[in-house]
């Protein structure tokens, strides 16, 4: 039997506050690892509704989405897997004190560039660093780029 080959579709949240990045440090299987609030796209979900569901259920922040850093392709070194990440930059809203985290995240936290750079080696991927790097270049793209049809 063949197998069919498609990519996972995830997003993420670029969110900087006073020069420092919103990350979760997550459980995964190589280990804790750092990434931006992140995660799959669910059946008959926006990307944009995405982003802001998986920044509430990792940080219990809310998430302001405001532009699109940028689309990343990328295979993990294993060969089994590609991901197809949209890259959202906004601000975050309110926190929901209290809140539980998904499992397997084990906290937030907002770390400057230089901090993340010093850890690279626990990044989820290199999409992480090339996200802020390319917010820090001034990626900024326009929501109405990306237009999501109902099915009704």
């Amino acid at each position: 039997m063949e197998r069919t080959w498609k990519p996972n579709v995830t997003v993420a949240a670029v969110i900087e506050r006073e020069g420092r990045f919103l990350l979760v440090e997550e459980e995964t299987a190589e280990g804790l690892r750092f990434n931006q609030p992140a995660g799959h796209l669910e059946d008959g979900e926006s990307l944009l509704a995405a982003s802001v569901r998986e920044v509430l259920e990792e940080t219990a922040h809310h998430f302001v989405p405001e532009c699109l850093v940028g689309i990343y392709q990328w295979s993990r070194p294993q060969g089994d897997l590609t991901y197809l990440r949209f890259a959202f930059g906004g601000r975050a809203g309110g926190e929901e004190r209290g809140r539980a985290l998904d499992a397997g995240i084990l906290r937030a936290l907002w770390l400057t560039p230089e901090e993340m750079r010093a850890c690279r080696e626990r990044h989820r991927s290199p999409l992480v660093m090339q996200c802020v790097d390319d917010w820090l270049a001034g990626r900024r793209h326009a929501l109405d780029l990306i237009r999501h049809y109902d099915a009704a």
